[in-house]
């Protein structure tokens, strides 16, 4: 095995990870109906995965509006509180690291999932082109409506107290979900942001509400138990922007000097190609001083190669994370990685979710 920095600790800020593989957030659609409460199946999942140098949990919604799929769990409650708690509390016992990732996915969404049946919110009442999941089947986006200016201080409200829910469920820190089309990058993105108001058109204009809630976010966890996710140029969930370069170079100085722990980006397309649009993320890279997480297609040949030139200081795996619950240690011996089942992605139970075996459990039962 060649020589890598993928196995070395890494300090983020007051944790010293063992490695530095990061778990990516993975929407898996169990939480228990009605409350969107973690089940006991997640705090098996997360615990087997807890060799990972950071765990981010899969996107949790900070209030019923913020939900978009169905089986999605929250943060806003305290049934939510005390089922996140038994992960958190599993992880810490097998020596892991966990943050949430908070979630409002803005006009990604069903009129079924919103508060008394109304509309998904948005920057604007621009409907996205796509699908979302309810009722065990994938049905098209509801009609957004736009947000008030009067209601942006309430989303803002909601993920403050989404914050101050995760550290009491004992998270070791949260991950805003400011990436793949989800309410703060349809903000910051033209194509979905028509706004005339403070919250639109210039690029300051349309960063407002993610620096704003990251600010928020900072104050009550710390800043240096605080990251964000980005995604600059994705068409994940319809959303795009004319010029992203600017923009996020903006961004991630905004975020550099509210010293966010880290900025973890989605680089091209969310699961699919590297090289959807040009861009340069080393000038994000540049602009922020704390740690660079970079995610989106890495095996182990490109983490070693990225993590080298110094291109990033983690490297996050998604898919690989499902199917290989022990992923850390089969990349350290170089050993197969068992193959993942699509099927069992989204909804249903143990199976493709809690029963993918280790290696060495592979390995017993030859």
């Amino acid at each position: 095995m060649s020589q890598t920095k993928l196995f070395e600790p890494f300090k983020l800020g007051p944790i010293t990870l063992p490695n530095r593989l990061v778990m990516a957030p993975l929407t898996r659609n169990r939480a228990i109906a009605p409350g969107m409460v973690p089940s006991p199946l997640a705090v098996d999942y997360y615990g087997q995965r807890a060799s990972a140098g950071l765990l981010i949990s899969e996107a949790s919604q900070v209030s019923q509006q913020g939900q978009g799929y169905q089986d999605t769990p929250g943060i806003y409650s305290k049934e939510q509180v005390a089922g996140w708690r038994e992960v958190t509390d599993r992880v810490h016992e097998k020596g892991g690291h966990i943050y949430i990732q908070l979630w409002h996915v803005g006009r990604i969404s069903h009129d079924s999932l919103q508060p008394g049946g109304g509309k998904p919110v948005g920057p604007s009442a621009i409907r996205a082109k796509g699908k979302t999941f309810v009722n065990g089947t994938f049905t098209d986006i509801s009609e957004p409506r736009a947000l008030e200016l009067s209601e942006i201080p309430g989303i803002i409200e909601d993920f403050k107290r989404g914050t101050a829910n995760a550290l009491e469920a004992g998270f070791d820190g949260v991950e805003i979900h400011g990436a793949n089309g989800y309410l703060l990058d349809q903000f910051a993105k033209d194509g979905a942001n028509k706004r005339t108001d403070a919250y639109g058109g210039s690029i300051e204009n349309r960063a407002r509400l993610m620096l704003e809630v990251s600010k928020v976010v900072a104050a009550v966890a710390g800043a240096d138990r605080t990251g964000i996710r980005i995604s600059p140029v994705t068409p994940a969930n319809d959303v795009s922007d004319s010029n992203p370069q600017p923009l996020f170079d903006h961004i991630v100085e905004g975020l550099n000097a509210l010293k966010l722990t880290y900025i973890h980006v989605i680089e091209g397309a969310t699961g699919g190609p590297r090289d959807i649009a040009p861009f340069d993320y080393a000038s994000l890279r540049k602009r922020f001083k704390q740690a660079y997480i970079a995610n989106n297609g890495y095996d182990f040949d490109l983490a070693t190669k990225v993590l080298a030139e110094g291109a990033a200081d983690l490297i996050a795996f998604g898919k690989p994370f499902i199917s290989n619950p022990d992923l850390v240690e089969r990349l350290k011996k170089g050993a197969p990685l068992n193959a993942f089942d699509k099927a069992t992605f989204y909804g249903g139970g143990a199976k493709g979710y809690t029963d993918y075996p280790t290696l060495e459990a592979a390995q017993a039962a030859e």
